[in-house]
């Protein structure tokens, strides 16, 4: 399909190619993600004249460190996880970003200096350089619910912390359940608790708190974020807040648990989890309309702005050319995030789109909520060594809603970690 040559797509090659280059781009998209891609890519190579190469795989973290050490790496590389970057930015295989990307984060990405510190990793002699630029991102930070469900029994939408509890106590007393709440997930149990607690953490702590625990800086038991756990524990260990009861939460398959929005009568009435958890509502629900959700409100008391909780891809230059940077200054046009927005499953911290071109309006209001935050943080359990994120932090988290005290729990994460330094 012949692509349009937009006028700022073609004002950004302007000048800019000497010459043709082939220029290569590898990233863990397949199917309908990287038809998506691939678009975008040709509108980029019809405004540069570049050939421009796209490779998906499944196994791109296995393989990007692969290629970089046999010294063929493509030139740009495309990771879901900016640990992995920051790993390879500390042995030499990327290539800092020109003067003024950060400049340019800063003043067109909303939350921009948080893009920044994601896509910013030390280089092989420690000091600090730009090399990442998020591209695609997703939400966590949302509560699903029924509609149909808050009109029938007169419910608002809370716009605090403080109202949301308030919301819950509520339903309790109207003898109904508020939450529905599920950690089973296979090999994976415990993964759905790790994305509550790091929702607190942004909403009871200042980001460099954030920052220290992801690092472990601050130590996993410290009281700061032994006390976001238990912020969870106040919702998933409360009987009267959890359909089944708190003793069901671990043993509920994630996919499941939201299930209980659409039931008659429902089970419960809310139910926190990512933008992806609509793949799992009964067959035929419509997002907008059999449901719907808002944002995982702040507390008013701590005045922490509007943190928000997600994930996203980073473009790096693995194999420095001329075409590798100008792609990613072509990213920094609106039109390169507005050609997958209308393709759909595309959220994006850019402020200058049109965002009467998202696919659909839901998308188009999880994109405001991207747009309002006054922080963005990355999953912190993704960054966190695989024993820990992947490990001690899941398990931990099932053993703490079976009723396991938080500080201990939290102690026995520590020691994990240690173990793996």
């Amino acid at each position: 399909m012949k692509m349009k040559l937009y006028a700022s797509v073609a004002a950004v090659a302007l000048g800019t190619a000497a010459q043709a280059e082939q220029i290569t781009v590898f990233g863990p998209w397949l199917g309908p993600d990287q038809e998506a891609a691939e678009k975008v890519l040709a509108a980029f190579a019809e405004a540069s004249g570049h050939d421009v190469r796209y490779t998906g795989s499944d196994s791109f973290e296995q393989q990007i460190m692969i290629d970089a050490e046999a010294g063929s790496a493509p030139n740009v590389a495309v990771f879901p996880q900016p640990g992995l970057a920051a790993d390879m930015a500390a042995r030499g295989f990327l290539t800092p970003l020109k003067d003024g990307t950060e400049d340019w984060i800063n003043t067109n990405y909303a939350a921009g200096s948080s893009w920044v510190d994601l896509g910013t990793y030390a280089d092989e002699d420690g000091n600090d350089q730009l090399y990442g630029f998020f591209y695609k991102v997703n939400l966590k930070s949302l509560v699903w619910y029924n509609p149909e469900n808050f009109e029938d029994a007169g419910y608002d939408i809370p716009e605090t912390m403080e109202e949301l509890i308030a919301l819950s106590d509520q339903i309790v007393a109207d003898g109904e359940t508020p939450w529905c709440i599920g950690l089973g997930s296979g090999g994976a149990t415990g993964w759905p608790a790790t994305d509550w607690v790091e929702d607190f953490m942004l909403r009871t702590q200042t980001t460099d708190v954030y920052d220290g625990w992801v690092s472990n800086d601050i130590p996993f038991d410290d009281p700061r974020i032994v006390a976001a756990i238990e912020e969870f524990g106040a919702f998933a260990r409360n009987d009267d807040y959890v359909a089944g009861g708190a003793g069901q939460v671990a043993s509920t398959d994630f996919r499941d648990s939201p299930k209980g929005l659409f039931s008659s009568p429902p089970q419960c009435y809310m139910h926190r989890q990512a933008s992806f958890i609509p793949a799992f509502f009964p067959e035929g629900t419509s997002v907008g309309e059999d449901a719907d959700f808002f944002y995982f409100p702040a507390y008013a008391e701590k005045d922490l702005g509007a943190p928000v909780l997600g994930a996203g891809t980073l473009w790096a230059i693995t194999n420095e050319n001329d075409a590798a940077h100008e792609l990613i200054e072509f990213l920094q046009t609106p039109e390169a995030h507005e050609i997958w927005m209308a393709e759909g499953a595309f959220l994006t911290p850019h402020k200058g789109v049109d965002t009467g071109l998202f696919a659909d309006a839901p998308t188009a209001k999880m994109n405001d909520i991207l747009l309002s935050a006054t922080t963005f943080r990355f999953d912190a359990s993704d960054l966190m060594p695989g024993a820990v994120g992947q490990g001690t932090f899941w398990s931990g988290m099932v053993d703490y809603t079976g009723g396991a005290d938080a500080g201990e729990i939290a102690a026995a994460i520590q020691s994990s970690w240690d173990a793996a330094k």
